[in-house]
């Protein structure tokens, strides 16, 4: 199964939109993934990891919910 981890910048205010990633991916995969942790970082950092790759990166990728998803769905059941 999948492990996910949401980085956020709590300093920028970052947790509203880390918890609607958060939110989206439970509701589309439900118990399919081991777990969805919200990560505090700082530094403007906002990262979704699916077992430690890095599937979305503020820095290079435009902030788009259901892409971040079906990323993530890129990883669910890929190891099994």
């Amino acid at each position: 199964m999948t492990d996910v981890e949401i980085e956020y910048c709590v300093p920028c205010g970052m947790l509203e939109r880390a918890q609607t990633v958060q939110t989206a991916i439970l509701e589309e995969f439900g118990m399919e993934v081991d777990s969805v942790s919200l990560v505090t970082g700082d530094a403007g950092i906002f990262e979704v990891r699916a077992d430690g790759d890095v599937v979305f990166d503020k820095e290079s990728d435009e902030f788009d919910v259901d892409a971040i998803v079906e990323s993530v769905g890129d990883r669910v059941g890929a190891t099994a």
